[in-house]
């Protein structure tokens, strides 16, 4: 009873809930905003002759958008919810760990405190000499004071965070901590001049390698690089962290990862299983493949691979076990069959290359969808076979039309999301980000009213999980976009691009050499980290033997895709190990035939370009 009497009241409350309490509303008024601009423009202005363009919510929804993307990183803080490199932490002795993360939060203190110290400063200039937006004529102080507030809250955060691992750890290990914090920093302040690009890229590589946060670790090695070198304005740091997201197109990504919880916290995976059951099912190994067609279905819902396999993999893995499937067999096709959901549009991987290379998304996601049903296909393929081989037979049950157009009729609500967001965009009636509004309003509907298996507290829960998943995607893009202008400074992709040419000119060996070193980057960094930094270093090489963006965008995503479940950094295999409690090792060797077969379609991806872009009809 003490400790539930001391958790009550209105502070510790809004302690927990200060940041959902933003995020739940921002979330879902943005959706709503950009829904009324699709509704306004096709339907309003038919009807009312003096209707305007309805500007305004496009320039609000953005504003709303940064608040709630660096608000909601405050809640990824407390949770210690991050994109990084695990290859050393996950082998350090439990109390070295536990050192790590004084080591990490002070850092990520270090630049929230920067950010926030010089956001502040914004604001007095703004105060000083008054701007003011386009379409509301809003004072751009209003939207601005996200730097200072929300950066400041995450300072708050890590400061409560590192209290907390200052009394697990002790003194002796918190100073140790701390004195090899102060050696990480110490050439920044010690050293006159460091060359930039030995500051940048070897802070990285540091911070990357002791457990920093990727987002961070380009965040702090620009700021480093900026100390030690004196490249940019300090100013810069705070200005690029608002202005690098105040974009439309990168709205696409939290409203995709809404739409897939949503619909997903709606009862809709049970549904397409049913499906995918009915088509496939009565064959030989037929629950595995109604595993990848449901994979399938629900990738072209969600975007993601990891949630592609934590939505089926929890339906169809205890499944395939019951019905006598190895268990390791079961885990693996579903962290395989995950793939395809970055692959199948909406993907956010093509979202945020799009973003980075300036290609249409719209094509991006259309050169997908042949990569994804390939990918489906080879899956498919090998399960059949293998099934055959070990003698897992179908379900034996009837299968008629009747029980497959009810079937079908039951998750008709889900299957009209790809329909909506491809048709739109292929049709011209909405751009990406429309698209994916409605796909996430569609999804809220769906959810509350028509599946009703997603009550308030659930959609609550939904909308403060897509805006923090979206926030760390988000503020990658943010810290990139710093870290890729002081490359673009020293013209590092350009050296690159002409010491690759300078060895070979030849298309087939180039494309193989940055397919080796895709896959292997693949093994140690998250896809979007991957995209965001290797896409302004490459492009220039690709282009350089005569391969199109729109090209290099499939080949990309695939060769990442396959990243998803190569050890140790594969995200999807982590996923399905944790669904069905099975060691990570049996289940990588399991994957092992569906990763070679994956490569075979990436390669057809990469020798033939008239394959994947046959939808598109150029290449």
């Amino acid at each position: 009873m003490e400790i539930r009497s001391r958790k009550t009241g209105i502070l510790p409350w809004l302690d927990e809930h200060f940041e959902g309490i933003f995020m739940i509303s921002g979330l879902l008024s943005i959706i709503l905003f950009i829904t009324w601009q699709v509704i306004y423009r096709y339907i309003v202005t038919k009807f009312v002759a003096r209707a305007g363009a309805a500007v305004w919510t496009e320039e609000i929804s953005r504003y709303i958008f940064i608040w709630i993307s660096y608000l909601a990183l405050s809640v990824a803080i407390r949770k210690r919810s991050s994109i990084r490199v695990d290859i050393i932490y996950d082998h350090l002795p439990k109390r070295a760990q536990q050192i790590s993360w004084i080591i990490v939060e002070t850092l990520f203190l270090c630049l929230t405190a920067t950010i926030a110290w010089f956001g502040w400063a914004q604001i007095e200039r703004l105060l000083d000499f008054p701007q003011y937006t386009t379409a509301l004529r809003l004072p751009y102080l209003v939207p601005y004071l996200i730097l200072p507030f929300g950066f400041g809250l995450m300072c708050l955060r890590l400061l409560q965070s590192l209290f907390k691992q200052v009394r697990l750890c002790g003194p002796l290990d918190t100073i140790s901590g701390l004195c090899i914090t102060g050696l990480i920093v110490a050439p920044c302040f010690l050293l006159d001049y460091i060359e930039p690009l030995v500051a940048l890229f070897g802070y990285f590589v540091l911070l990357c390698v002791i457990g920093v946060p990727i987002a961070i670790s380009l965040g702090l090695s620009t700021l480093a690089t900026i100390i030690s070198a004196e490249t940019l304005p300090m100013e810069y740091m705070a200005q690029i962290s608002f202005t690098a997201i105040d974009s439309f197109p990168i709205m696409a990504i939290p409203f995709f990862i809404a739409a897939g919880v949503f619909m997903g916290a709606g009862g809709l995976s049970r549904r397409l299983l049913t499906l995918a059951d009915e088509l496939v099912g009565g064959l030989h190994g037929g629950i595995g493949l109604a595993t990848v067609v449901t994979c399938m279905f629900f990738g072209a819902i969600s975007g993601s691979g990891p949630a592609t396999v934590a939505a089926i993999g929890a339906l169809t893995i205890p499944a395939m076990t019951e019905r006598g499937y190895d268990k390791y067999f079961a885990a693996a096709l579903v962290a395989a069959a995950g793939c395809v959901g970055v692959m199948i549009p909406p993907s956010n991987p093509f979202v945020v290359y799009g973003i980075s290379a300036q290609v249409s998304i719209g094509d991006l996601f259309m050169s997908g969808i042949v990569p994804g049903i390939m990918t489906g296909l080879v899956l498919m393929g090998y399960c059949y076979f293998y099934a055959r081989k070990r003698g897992w037979s179908g379900a034996a049950r009837k299968r008629t039309a009747a029980t497959l157009g009810q079937a079908a009729w039951d998750a008709k609500w889900a299957l009209m999301v790809p329909v909506i967001v491809l048709g739109g965009i292929y049709g011209g009636i909405m751009t990406p980000t429309e698209a994916a509004a409605i796909a996430a309003f569609y999804g809220m509907i769906v959810g509350l009213f028509l599946y009703r298996e997603m009550g308030v507290r659930r959609f609550c829960a939904a909308c403060v999980e897509s805006c923090e998943t979206s926030s760390i995607i988000i503020v990658l893009m943010a810290m990139a976009t710093l870290f890729g202008n002081i490359m673009t400074i020293e013209d590092v992709p350009g050296t690159i691009a002409r010491g690759i040419l300078g060895l070979t000119t030849s298309k087939i060996i180039v494309l193989l050499l940055i397919n080796v070193l895709l896959l292997i980057v693949g093994t140690f960094m998250e896809a979007l980290a991957a995209i965001v930094i290797l896409t302004p270093i490459l492009l220039p090489v690709v282009t350089g033997v005569g391969v199109t963006p729109l090209h290099f965008g499939v080949i990309i995503v695939v060769n990442l895709a396959i990243g998803f479940i190569t050890p140790p950094v594969g995200v999807n295999l982590f996923v399905a190990s944790g669904v069905a409690r099975a060691r990570l090792e049996r289940i990588s060797g399991m994957a092992l035939p569906m990763i070679a077969l994956m490569l075979l379609v990436l390669l057809i991806c990469t020798y033939l370009p008239q394959v994947p872009l046959c939808i598109v009809g150029h290449h």
